[in-house]
């Protein structure tokens, strides 16, 4: 059964599921789809082809699924795709894809997208994130799991941002920041690895020592592709997400390195 405050507007087309409820003052329209037990609190306006999964919060304000920040969009029938468990607080926003891209913009689960936080269009934000107060993200924007921005953070359109990498407050990023990499700064710098994120995540002390040095031994040579032939065949699992992210096509290029 769903609690639906007298004062929702809810459009014809969209489609609630069990046990959701949905606050005084929010607007719902369009082809919008609410999953299980989702909290839409007061003031929530929720638009456009938007799909969301089940368990998540919408605290007042939030604007989720309005048309994409860009000029060039023209009216298509672009999406916006959000998982389960994600917690979205005041003032953040949401935007679906583009023609520029592959239409959709994609927000994995359980993240946490504190006050202010905007996510452009065609994003694909992966799993347990977290974008702290005021943080912004360009069109385009890749962020994988377990990678934390910090407040008033911005990263340039078609940047990548590497598994559980770290990106200080206040920074402006504007080249893709390795897996697992600590990034701080205006333009923000490569600084190291977040050693800090990997203890919590349970890697041996072993581990993140030799990926230290991995990360070292790249950036610091020569160049970085004669510095991969040279690394060693140890089994770290750390160096193998670098390694397949360093493999991907780039348009921004790598956060420069400073020890």
């Amino acid at each position: 059964m769903n609690n639906i405050h007298k004062t929702a507007i809810i459009g014809d087309d969209v489609i609630i599921g069990n046990n959701v409820t949905i606050g005084p003052n929010c607007v719902l329209e369009g082809n919008v789809k609410i999953g299980n037990n989702n909290i839409i609190y007061p003031s929530v306006y929720i638009a456009g082809n938007t799909e969301i999964g089940e368990g998540n919060k919408f605290f007042p304000f939030c604007s989720i699924g309005s048309i994409p920040q860009d000029l060039k969009y023209n009216g298509e029938n672009s999406k916006l795709i959000i998982g389960n468990k994600n917690t979205f607080r005041e003032h953040s926003t949401a935007n679906p894809g583009t023609l520029g891209d592959n239409m959709e913009t994609i927000i994995g689960n359980s993240s946490l997208f504190m006050v202010g936080a905007h996510i452009a269009h065609d994003c694909i934000i992966g799993d347990q994130v977290i974008m702290a107060n005021q943080a912004t993200l360009g069109g385009h924007v890749h962020i994988d799991s377990n990678s934390v921005l910090g407040g008033i953070s911005a990263v340039h359109q078609f940047c990548k941002i590497g598994k559980m990498a770290m990106v200080g407050g206040l920074s402006a990023v504007e080249n893709d920041v390795i897996p697992y990499g600590l990034a701080l700064g205006n333009r923000a710098k490569l600084i190291g690895v977040n050693i800090v994120g990997l203890k919590r995540a349970n890697y041996s002390k072993q581990t993140i020592r030799e990926y230290s040095n991995i990360v070292n031994q790249i950036f610091t040579g020569k160049t970085i592709a004669s510095e991969i032939e040279n690394l060693s065949s140890n089994d770290n699992e750390l160096k193998k997400e670098l390694l397949v992210f360093l493999n991907k096509d780039s348009s921004r290029g790598l956060c420069k390195y400073e020890k």
